[in-house]
């Protein structure tokens, strides 16, 4: 059994990765932690409280970081996920937020006290995962791996989805984004470069509304604000799975191909938020931003067929 933090800022696909979790029988949830990001923190974590508990996840939830550590917060984008970041729909109104230990210190406290038993699965802005390393720098060779859904590496010609070379969960706090780069974690990046392949259809969304569990049809109904939104983008057979593919790479990374390098994050100016891979081989750079750097992984191909089955298999059901 898995123990795993998942990081989230709550949101559709986040919606969707959480149940895909809570779903696979070899991953237990010891903690759900929010940050900003798809709403402002309230929000988030009244999702994350509401989605748990419709879920029947039993983690405790810890709100995180409202804001990024240097740059200025940018506003949600209420266009992709809706003003309540869950597509509008049904309003559940404002949860209270239990009183606790923040998202940093239960992440530090988790991880110290299961030394190389606890993974995190990060779906949003790392500011929580930078802040916890600031306060404790030895979590990140006591965390057993972590997984994050951002960046964007240029692989089979992917593009960023905020700029032209930045992913949004990077862009929205880079100065976290670096700083976890730079420590020695086992981490790897399932960036856009995969998950804009890993696509949910109507055909996939219509069986997911069919089902008799009341999570799954509201998955699919949530799941209806964020196709329109890709739709007017120009994706018109299928949406996305951005966060379930962070989620089902955890579950099965054999679905995925990746290439290891160390990985620094431009933190302003025009390549803000951009995630930049260099090589293995100790080859020496004109600026050595590179050099000492511990590796990531990086995900440059993936099964998406297969991926999206899993996703589906273990939402769904059937």
């Amino acid at each position: 059994m898995n123990k795993v933090i998942i990081d989230c800022d709550p949101g559709i696909d986040d919606a969707m990765a959480l149940l895909l979790a809570a779903r696979c029988e070899d991953l237990q949830i010891i903690g759900i932690t929010t940050v900003f990001g798809n709403a402002d923190i309230q929000v988030t974590t009244s999702n994350a409280i509401f989605l748990s508990r419709l879920f029947g996840i039993s983690a405790p939830i810890h709100r995180g970081a409202a804001a990024p550590m240097s740059v200025s917060s940018d506003a949600p984008p209420t266009f992709v996920h809706g003003e309540n970041g869950l597509g509008d729909v049904d309003d559940h109104g404002f949860l209270e937020i239990p009183a606790g230990l923040t998202a940093q210190d239960f992440i530090t406290d988790a991880v110290v006290s299961n030394p190389n038993e606890v993974s995190i699965i990060a779906l949003g802005r790392l500011t929580n995962l930078a802040q916890a390393l600031e306060k404790n720098p030895e979590i990140a060779t006591l965390t057993k791996e972590i997984v994050i859904m951002g960046g964007v590496f240029g692989f089979s010609g992917a593009r960023g989805n905020v700029t032209p070379c930045s992913e949004a969960n990077i862009y929205g706090d880079p100065h976290a984004a670096d700083l976890v780069c730079k420590a020695g974690w086992e981490k790897t990046f399932v960036g856009l470069d995969v998950t804009m392949q890993c696509r949910y259809g109507d055909n996939r969304l219509s069986r997911l509304a069919a089902s008799s569990r009341p999570e799954c049809k509201y998955l699919a109904r949530i799941a209806e604000f964020y196709r329109d939104f890709y739709r007017s983008t120009g994706y018109l057979n299928g949406f996305p799975l951005h966060d379930p593919t962070a989620v089902a790479y955890f579950i099965d990374p054999k679905l995925f191909r990746t290439q290891s390098g160390p990985v620094r994050v431009a933190t302003s100016g025009i390549a803000r938020g951009e995630t930049i891979l260099g090589d293995n081989t100790g080859r020496s750079y004109a600026e050595q931003h590179w050099a000492d750097i511990p590796p990531s992984a990086v995900c440059k191909a993936v099964n998406s067929d297969a991926v999206v089955d899993l996703i589906e298999h273990l939402i769904v059901g059937h």
